[in-house]
């Protein structure tokens, strides 16, 4: 089969599914796209609008795949995530299992706890030590076991937290980037100073579509994705500011202020339990993938251009504004 015939189907494209979209497309596959609405579907994808809770729209919009790849993030609360995050599972493992597709599932480290060592395997215990990171360890039990059961063929990719074009959500996205390239201090709610590691958005879709067409005996189980050395937070963001030809300056926000800004930052109320993944070193094992599938990831310097590239195309008018 010419691997233009492939369709791949991916559910939910934000600062990532997006990104795998456009990489699949570039590999000559067929892309459809499944959300709620038109907006943020790249162009020259098929697009199939419905809601993802229902197990019959995700059946129905796999017919055909040779993969589907699960993207989907629901809002940043424990309650959303123990409400939702299950019951996507269930229906892409569904929509696998009747249609024979492959599930490819991007997942991130909440369910692993605190490292060893400062360092987090892929294939650690599962041993979470937050409610969000509760949620996550009972969805990966819930795909491997359907994995084990021949249910679905289900292989999980997990990533740290990410950076690079198209990065809003992230650590150096639309906290980071207006404040900066404005003049203004950036506020920010972690530790500095301690080896963290970001993978960079682009190499993180890459990985995905590679586990597509990895061999059988790669599945049921899960990877950490390719990431370059873990820097500093500080050392990151700098390197960000020097790309932009800024200079900056961090104000960091203590628990006692992240509460009282919680009052109308909701998401602030959602942080503090992470907050181990920063108070000492955190950094990424990716050494089985390299065995694996071999290549590098980005080095910091480039992913930095690439992003601040974007970032000046992307905020530099929201920058504008609060001068």
């Amino acid at each position: 089969m010419r691997e233009s015939a492939h369709l791949h189907v991916v559910f939910g494209v934000g600062q990532v599914g997006s990104r795998l979209v456009e990489h699949l497309m570039t590999l000559g596959h067929r892309v459809r796209v499944v959300k709620r609405s038109r907006s943020g579907i790249p162009k020259g994808a098929e697009a199939v609008l419905g809601d993802v809770t229902d197990e019959g729209v995700c059946v129905s919009a796999a017919q055909g795949a040779s993969t589907i790849y699960h993207c989907i993030n629901p809002a940043y609360t424990t309650s959303e995530w123990r409400a939702l995050l299950p019951r996507y599972a269930a229906n892409l493992i569904a929509a696998a299992g009747r249609t024979g597709a492959r599930l490819v599932v991007l997942d991130n480290v909440y369910a692993l706890g605190r490292p060893r060592n400062g360092i987090v395997s892929a294939d650690a215990p599962l041993a979470p030590v937050s409610r969000k990171g509760e949620v996550r360890a009972r969805v990966t039990r819930q795909l491997l076991e359907a994995h084990a059961a021949g249910h679905a063929r289900v292989v999980i990719g997990r990533a740290s937290d990410f950076y690079g074009p198209g990065g809003t959500l992230t650590y150096v996205g639309d906290q980071f980037w207006p404040a900066l390239l404005a003049g203004k201090p950036v506020r920010t709610i972690t530790g500095l100073d301690h080896p963290h590691t970001y993978h960079y958005i682009p190499d993180v879709a890459d990985a995905l579509a590679q586990l597509a067409s990895a061999p059988d005996d790669a599945t049921g189980r899960a990877w950490m994705l390719p990431c370059a050395p873990a820097p500093t937070t500080r050392a990151l963001m700098t390197a960000c500011a020097r790309a932009v030809g800024r200079d900056l300056t961090l104000l960091p926000t203590g628990i006692v202020m992240q509460r009282l800004l919680s009052v109308v930052i909701p998401f602030l109320r959602e942080t503090p339990e992470m907050a181990y993944q920063w108070a000492a070193p955190f950094v990424m094992d990716d050494a089985p993938w390299r065995a694996r599938f071999g290549g590098t990831a980005t080095d910091l310097d480039v992913g930095v251009a690439a992003t601040a590239a974007w970032a000046r195309a992307h905020y530099e008018p929201v920058a504008d504004a609060r001068r």
